[in-house]
């Protein structure tokens, strides 16, 4: 791997972790554009970027994240059952990832925004706030992302419709999964890196570094231009988006 190769699976996942695109199968796709070899420093390094965005959501949600106790509670609960899921199952659940099961599940989800946005009705929207949060709710979101284990479908994407299906309007609904990947990815991040912290080096330390600070700066952008574009077109261009990515993906892979 290079420098420039870094930076641009920084720009990848900075640009997708909360986008609901699966930022897993672009990075898988981007690396194999780049015949990078999928090895043990590869999962590492794709793990440890993705930690970046996290900073990007604290970055930006600072006040709205320290104003309440009882919103960190909220995400511990919808943070549990895609740990323990995952936890249990892991082994079990990377043997799924394989290109022709990720070019599925992609164009599933795509489907799923458009018949979303089709027919689910902006009037059912009734919690405005975080705080009117119920705790029901929050787990219910947890076992929507716990469908992102699933290679190909996007955490962000299964958490933002399963709860706006649970009447969470699209601002709350979207701050709320940028939210709930602290927990998620942090942990997450934190097992890989226990798990396999030899294939990190300091000869490593420089293509890290690159690939965290891009990642960084492209979480903010992302976000801002996801809440941007959500408020103006909805999910259907994310759908169709997906739909072709998954056309590309196929032919590539």
């Amino acid at each position: 791997m290079t420098l420039f190769d870094s930076f641009i699976l920084g720009v990848v996942e900075g640009i997708t972790e909360f986008l609901p695109v699966s930022s897993t199968a672009h990075l898988v796709l981007t690396s194999q554009l780049l015949e990078l070899q999928q090895d043990e420093f590869m999962r590492s390094f794709e793990i440890i970027i993705q930690m970046a965005p996290i900073f990007s959501v604290i970055f930006l949600f600072w006040s709205r994240l320290f104003a309440s106790k009882e919103l960190w509670f909220k995400l511990g609960v919808s943070f549990f059952p895609t740990g323990a899921i995952g936890f249990l199952f892991h082994d079990y659940i990377e043997s799924l990832f394989t290109a022709d099961s990720t070019i599925f599940w992609i164009v599933v989800t795509g489907l799923l925004f458009i018949g979303f946005e089709l027919f689910h009705s902006d009037e059912k929207f009734k919690v405005d706030d975080e705080e009117k949060i119920s705790y029901l709710q929050a787990f219910s979101i947890g076992l929507f992302q716990s469908i992102a284990l699933i290679p190909g479908v996007s955490r962000s994407g299964s958490t933002i419709l399963g709860a706006m299906a649970l009447g969470l309007s699209r601002e709350v609904a979207m701050r709320f999964s940028f939210l709930l990947a602290i927990p998620t990815m942090g942990i997450a991040s934190l097992y890989t890196i226990y798990k396999s912290g030899d294939s990190l080096t300091v000869d490593n330390l420089e293509l890290l570094g690159v690939g965290f600070i891009v990642s960084f700066l492209f979480g903010i952008i992302a976000i801002k231009t996801f809440l941007e574009i959500v408020s103006r077109y909805r999910f259907i261009p994310f759908g169709v988006y997906l739909i072709l990515t998954a056309v590309v993906f196929y032919f590539l892979t």
